[in-house]
């Protein structure tokens, strides 16, 4: 998943754009959008080390996909931009509550990855913006194998919000980079 052939294009984007650059990982579960952001930061070029936010951390629930990036926009990416205080707000997947603050910081550069990070505006909030698919029976065997039995139950239902997403926002349009995992 670590491939150069899928690190390649995102390393050159993050050199070419700006210091603290933001990147922005997008694409259907099981893509393997978690295993490229974990790669990607250990590629990082240069000294700084970039804050990594998952989404699956922000999600609230089964249904949570548009408050998380609601949550992503106002809390994150927005007061980021303007060079504010920004924090993302942890969701305690055992009790079904809010939990602590993360601050992210803005003088180092940012990495997002989850399903949703690329909703209508995140051109004008991030410098790389990467679209990861993968083939429809491999993704659901990763995801199901990483989140077992739990997610099994609740597939259908996250499918039917990353449908209504697809259609909304467009996010593969958004993609500044387009990688397909195998």
């Amino acid at each position: 998943m670590s491939s150069p052939e899928l690190l390649d294009p995102i390393l050159l984007a993050v050199t070419i754009a700006r210091p603290n650059s933001v990147v922005l990982v997008d694409g259907p579960s099981g893509a393997g959008k978690s295993t490229l952001a974990d790669s990607l930061r250990r590629a990082w070029p240069g000294e700084a080390v970039p804050t990594l936010v998952r989404l699956d951390d922000i999600y609230p629930g089964w249904d949570g996909l548009d408050s998380a990036i609601a949550h992503l926009r106002s809390h994150v990416l927005e007061p980021r931009r303007r060079g504010r205080s920004a924090a993302w707000q942890r969701f305690d997947w055992s009790t079904g509550r809010t939990a602590d603050w993360t601050a992210v910081p803005t003088d180092r550069p940012l990495i997002v990855e989850g399903c949703g990070a690329l909703f209508a505006g995140t051109e004008a909030l991030s410098d790389v913006r990467v679209w990861l698919d993968a083939d429809d029976a491999l993704r659901k065997g990763r995801a199901l194998a990483r989140d077992g039995d739990l997610f099994r139950e609740h597939w259908d239902q996250w499918q039917t919000e990353w449908v209504a997403y697809c259609a909304r926002e467009q996010p593969k349009g958004r993609a500044t980079i387009l990688l397909r995992s195998r």
